[in-house]
């Protein structure tokens, strides 16, 4: 008999995230409410593992932020992939913040991930290998309904589904 399965991972597309963080760019720019202001938004880092955003105080930075996410909407990639927790900073009447971007599936989420899988299906075997979880079952019907339990949960992490077999 044939199994089937998919992996469940946490990652976003790179291209569109490079694309919106474009298109932010540019409505910051073009908003008369920012002209004369230290607004900006810019990569965190080389490798553009985040965002930093700078503003005139924190209204200005969750107005940017906010933009940002609007932009991350309409190219379909969730929002939860910001990581907003850490505070701002202030010096020289300037304010910035440090948005990491949560990517990869760490140990410990993977294991909350498998438990509600295997509490409410217990047929479907998971497998956590490396930064995915890997759901393998003898019905398809299984795997969608998998699938549909993920979607419902609120996690704090985005969830995607790759390599359907």
């Amino acid at each position: 008999m044939a199994n089937f399965s998919f992996d469940i991972v946490s990652e976003f597309d790179k291209s569109e995230m490079n694309n919106a963080f474009d298109q932010s760019q540019r409505e910051i720019v073009n908003r008369y409410d920012f002209k004369g202001t230290p607004a900006a938004i810019e990569w965190l880092g080389d490798d553009k593992s985040g965002i930093k955003v700078t503003g005139n105080g924190d209204w200005q930075i969750d107005a940017l932020i906010d933009i940002f996410r609007k932009k991350l909407g309409s190219r379909n990639i969730s929002q939860k992939v910001l990581d907003t927790s850490k505070p701002a900073t202030t010096t020289n009447m300037k304010t910035s913040k440090e948005v990491p971007f949560v990517q990869g599936l760490d140990q410990d989420k993977a294991k909350k991930l498998t438990k509600q899988i295997r509490d409410k299906y217990p047929k479907a075997k998971t497998q956590i290998q490396g930064d995915s979880v890997r759901v393998t079952s003898a019905k398809k019907d299984e795997l969608q309904a998998v699938m549909q339990l993920i979607r419902t949960l609120e996690l704090e992490f985005p969830v995607h589904f790759t390599n359907y077999r």
